[in-house]
């Protein structure tokens, strides 16, 4: 952590920065599995918007 202090001794602390770095793009291995987990949720809220209208 770095910390400076002025000329009234108040101390400001400020936290350390995470190195950045660009994104990359998926693979087809990572994009078959984004379009499975899609897949998954969207079955699982149609899902529970079926039961909620069914039980309502």
């Amino acid at each position: 952590m770095y910390t400076t202090i002025n000329e009234d001794g108040i101390l400001n602390n400020y936290a350390t920065e995470p190195e950045m770095y660009y994104a990359t793009y998926p693979n087809q291995e990572e994009q078959r599995r984004y379009r499975l987990q899609g897949a998954f949720a969207t079955l699982l809220v149609t899902t529970l918007v079926l039961v909620a209208l069914g039980v309502s």
